[in-house]
């Protein structure tokens, strides 16, 4: 059962951590000639954080890749991404991270104290062009990593959803959209 994480100052606390993290990625990554910054986005960045019963927390960040030599060299990329980021985990004694189709996962971490709530961060590697479209490393998996694809794959257009987001609140009616997203939430858990 889903329920929205009240707990402000942990999440605060978690935040803050995750920041430090990808602020190290992504000072490692400026040494090796990526430039980039990461930010919040999805349900931490709209405060509507939630938590299935007791499994963890997921923090949603985008690692916007601002400037490399060859752009377009997405396996590169990706694995210098990886490799630093775990070497950034490393570093804090945390585990390595999975890769999975379109982000860099990693395992839950906890604090020592508060054990009993757990996080992890979903990081997605994204560019935007000229025309301020948004787009997606993905990396396809075949079985064979020499086959494998990694590709950028344009994001759905999210332009409008702070302004959307501000008339909502404007007129009052932010709850039904938190009560909305809880029931949706559950509707993907049962379809599992």
């Amino acid at each position: 059962m889903f329920h929205y994480v009240d707990d402000k100052e942990y999440l605060k606390e978690a935040q803050s951590f995750c920041a430090e993290l990808l602020t190290a990625l992504t000072q490692e990554l400026l040494e090796k000639g990526i430039s980039s910054q990461f930010f919040l986005v999805g349900s931490g960045a709209r405060n509507m954080v939630t938590q299935n019963n007791k499994k963890p927390i997921d923090f949603d960040y985008n690692l916007n890749i601002q400037k490399y030599e060859n752009i377009r060299d997405c396996r590169t990329i990706k694995e210098i991404v990886r490799k630093t980021f775990n070497k950034i985990l490393r570093q804090n004694d945390l585990s390595d991270c999975e890769d999975s189709t379109s982000s860099l996962t990693t395992k839950p971490i906890y604090f020592s104290d508060s054990e009993d709530i757990e996080f992890k961060i979903d990081l997605c590697i994204v560019t935007q062009d000229s025309k301020d479209l948004w787009f997606r490393l993905i990396h396809r998996k075949t079985g064979n990593t020499y086959q494998d694809e990694y590709y950028w794959n344009q994001a759905p257009n999210s332009k409008c959803v702070k302004s959307k987001a501000y008339e909502i609140k404007q007129v009052g009616e932010w709850q039904l959209v938190r009560d909305k997203y809880l029931g949706n939430q559950e509707c993907l858990l049962e379809k599992q």
